[in-house]
């Protein structure tokens, strides 16, 4: 095994909290989202599923801007056939952006959120430090042929749980909405930044992010980032985004599955379904993979490993991305969206290498170190 430190590195903020649940699988398909609870007041707000303009009035007409990375338009007859019903349902549902709230930042402001500011942030030779974040950066290489595997980890330990933030493709909410990664951390100013669970792709799941409820459709294990710096594993189906926000969570995840529970790989993981939308590809086998993991209170690792690169990386199982985060000092660990969008960011660069290519692929969110 061959480990190496590399030349810079940012924190988040983590925690220890047991899980209260294993993990479970998620039908994509199977759940419609549930009414918007009344607004939480405070730091909370629950946005309503109707499109949103900045005054709280109707929101403009949302103009498609990328292809969903999920369907493939192709030339021709291959081209979904857009004259036809099941072409024009394609588009709506696949590739068509569905704007639900148009100002992320204003919905924020609306709601009262504050997070911590940190001071005094600089690089160093193996990660970033500042007044509320130390990170540190390593990354593995294993292997040769194709058996090749490479990783990469950022370990975050943070003095505040408002250091880890999320943020949205375009600064709106909604389905179909895409930008780069990279793209989305430069707008926030993110000294690393990870892919999410790309929760524009589906309806279900609970999505509360930097302490604002944007979606309540309780559907799968999630996870739940609080502001006490507590991060625990939680069954969506047993409560609702307004419980959560006002027992203090700052932000939670939905995608799935956890691949470590009290430490220990749990049995049954590659048989879990996320997603069972047209075109999704599966979870299960040697698959790029991004993943967060949970050290302790304030202490988070950000993990992703590259694939489809024989010879580089060939991609990692379900097993074996707990197993990582294990031998990282985890004793919780949670998969985020994988494959193409497996990505690390910092300090505005590519920290990985995307199926050894490079490049990166459109999404609809990311999960940040702020500073």
């Amino acid at each position: 095994m061959d480990t190496s430190t590399p030349p810079s590195a940012t924190s988040g903020s983590g925690t220890d909290g047991g899980p209260r649940r294993g993990s479970a699988s998620a039908d994509d398909a199977s759940r419609a989202a549930s009414p918007d609870p009344a607004p939480a007041d405070g730091t909370s707000l629950v946005v309503s599923s109707e499109p949103v303009a900045p005054d709280g009035g109707a929101a403009a007409a949302p103009t498609p801007r990328h292809l969903t990375r999920r369907v493939l338009l192709g030339s021709g007859a291959g081209a979904l056939a857009l004259v036809g019903g099941t072409g024009v349902w394609a588009y709506d549902r696949y590739v068509r952006d569905k704007v639900e709230v148009s100002d992320v930042a204003a919905a924020e402001d609306s709601a009262g959120v504050t997070a911590v500011e940190s001071t005094g942030g600089a690089y160093t030779g193996t990660g970033y430090s500042s007044s509320t974040t130390t990170l540190t950066l390593t990354s593995t290489a294993t292997g040769s042929g194709s058996e090749a595997l490479a990783w990469y980890a950022a370990d975050v330990q943070v003095t505040d749980a408002t250091v880890i933030r999320s943020a949205f493709a375009q600064d709106e909410f909604g389905q179909s909405i895409t930008e780069n990664p990279s793209e989305i951390a430069a707008a926030h100013g993110a000294v690393l930044a990870i892919n999410g669970d790309y929760y524009g792709f589906r309806d279900t799941g609970i999505e509360i992010r930097n302490g604002v409820a944007y979606r309540d459709a309780p559907t799968r294990t999630g996870l739940a980032m609080y502001r006490d710096g507590c991060v625990e594993l939680y069954d969506e189906t047993a409560t609702d985004a307004a419980t959560l926000v006002d027992q203090g969570v700052w932000t939670t995840l939905s995608f799935g599955p956890a691949v470590l529970v009290d430490g220990a790989v749990p049995d049954g993981i590659e048989d879990v379904e996320v997603d069972t939308n047209v075109g999704n590809h599966s979870i299960q086998g040697e698959q790029p993979r991004t993943a967060i993991g949970v050290r302790g209170d304030n202490h988070v690792v950000l993990l992703v490993v590259d694939g489809r690169s024989e010879g580089y990386s060939r991609g990692a199982t379900l097993p074996e991305l707990g197993q990582i985060l294990a031998d990282l000092g985890c004793t919780i660990g949670y998969n985020l969206d994988g494959g193409g969008s497996s990505v690390m960011i910092f300090d505005g660069e590519l920290f990985s290498n995307p199926l050894g290519a490079g490049r990166e692929r459109a999404t609809s969110d990311i999960l940040y170190v702020a500073g």
